[in-house]
């Protein structure tokens, strides 16, 4: 099945103490990753911690409106897809990813999981050499006619931080 970029991907304040406790205890083992990895990690936990709450999100000018959430029934789920489009603009920056994405949380409540940064094949051809974020190159989706990179920022993966899909993220 064929899904457009704008239909999967619908357009989408608490201070940066809020990161502190509950989120040291999502990062992946340091071991894991360089320590420049992990201080872009933290500057994108800093930049986000404000949208753990989806209202706050939507009140900073993220999309209200829902978009589906994304699973795959063998490697797992995505979540919903909340794209700021004046993000869209061929930028590649830690504090300002171009997506959040958020999960069901179980209570009827949404949890933001992850981020993704994307740039369109309209503003950086497919045959281009990679943009990197993160020291990592951004992967290709010639369905979506995009360049894109997923950071499980906010929800431990077992997949590996820049893993497409998340076992623990359901629909």
């Amino acid at each position: 099945m064929r899904i457009s970029f704008f239909c999967v991907i619908a357009a989408i304040g608490v201070s940066a103490a809020s990161v502190s406790a509950c989120a040291q205890s999502q990062l992946p083992a340091k071991a894991t990753y360089t320590a420049e990895v992990m201080r872009d990690l933290e500057t994108v936990r800093a930049a986000t911690a404000p949208f753990r709450d989806i209202t706050s999100a939507q009140a900073a000018g993220w999309p209200t409106s829902t978009p589906p959430c994304l699973a795959n029934p063998m490697a797992g789920g995505m979540g919903h897809h909340f794209v700021k489009r004046e993000h869209v603009d061929g930028k590649l920056e830690l504090e300002r990813p171009e997506i959040l994405l958020y999960a069901p949380a179980g209570d009827g409540k949404m949890k933001l999981v992850a981020v993704e940064y994307i740039i369109p094949y309209r503003i950086l051809a497919r045959d281009a050499e990679a943009p990197t974020i993160f020291g990592e190159k951004l992967r290709r989706s010639d369905e979506l006619s995009l360049w894109y990179l997923h950071v499980w920022a906010w929800e431990e993966n077992s997949a590996g931080l820049f893993a497409d899909w998340n076992p623990a993220v359901k629909c």
